[in-house]
């Protein structure tokens, strides 16, 4: 239900190498809210995204996303959890170089059951999300082949497919021009108000801040 708490993290600290990297007493984002994060370099933006999305475990305090606190969860649940719930949009992309463009977009339908079964058409539904971001002619291409801009829109169709709860983005504009950043925000805002999703979003780009529901700052102030 929209309104209700989608992401919780509570007395959070999280450290690499003995070096604490963030620590949050309290952080909440609401079902279907659209949040900037921001930040300087060395702030912990990724680190957070990487605790959400439970592909690092704090050192201490709780990550709860959709109810269910993930440290609870062996590695296994976790990676279930995620594939089933969040498409995340990762700052190197993660692509599989020997597949299509096509193929990557729809291949977090084969690790998830209940993503797939949002889906009747994967290709239809592949080639919907590429058409908007301008990438329809580049379908059977392999992603080696691509410039960096196409695939950071490969990366962003490929995390949007299924409708996932919860989408994480990590500087995904990062390697877009004017254009394709606002077709891409567009897309990315469209898409999550259609399926009510939660979007955290995560870029030095400040001036995007205003299209967001709310604005975080780490190691600052919220608005």
């Amino acid at each position: 239900m929209k309104g209700e708490i989608a992401v919780q993290l509570n007395n959070l600290r999280f450290a690499w190498e003995q070096e604490v990297v963030l620590e949050l007493d309290r952080f909440e984002v609401r079902q279907g809210e659209k949040l900037f994060v921001g930040g300087p370099s060395g702030s912990g933006k990724s680190s957070l995204l990487s605790l959400l999305s439970g592909v690092a475990q704090p050192t201490s305090g709780s990550v709860e996303l959709l109810g269910k606190n993930l440290s609870s969860m062996s590695d296994s649940q976790r990676d279930v959890f995620r594939a089933d719930h969040v498409g995340y949009i990762f700052q190197m992309f993660n692509l599989i170089p020997f597949l299509s463009v096509l193929e990557n977009v729809t291949l977090p339908l084969r690790f998830s059951n209940r993503r797939s079964a949002r889906v009747s058409d994967a290709k239809a539904e592949g080639l919907r999300l590429l058409r908007h971001l301008g990438m329809e002619k580049f379908i059977e291409r392999r992603v080696i082949d691509l410039s960096v801009g196409q695939q950071q829109r490969v990366a962003a169709a490929r995390a949007l497919i299924g409708g996932p709860e919860i989408v994480l983005a990590d500087e995904p504009t990062s390697a877009l021009d004017e254009t394709n950043s606002r077709a891409f925000v567009d897309l990315l805002f469209q898409q999550c108000e259609d399926t009510g999703a939660t979007l955290i979003f995560v870029s030095h780009d400040s001036i995007l801040a205003e299209r967001f529901d709310r604005s975080y700052l780490l190691g600052g102030e919220e608005s």
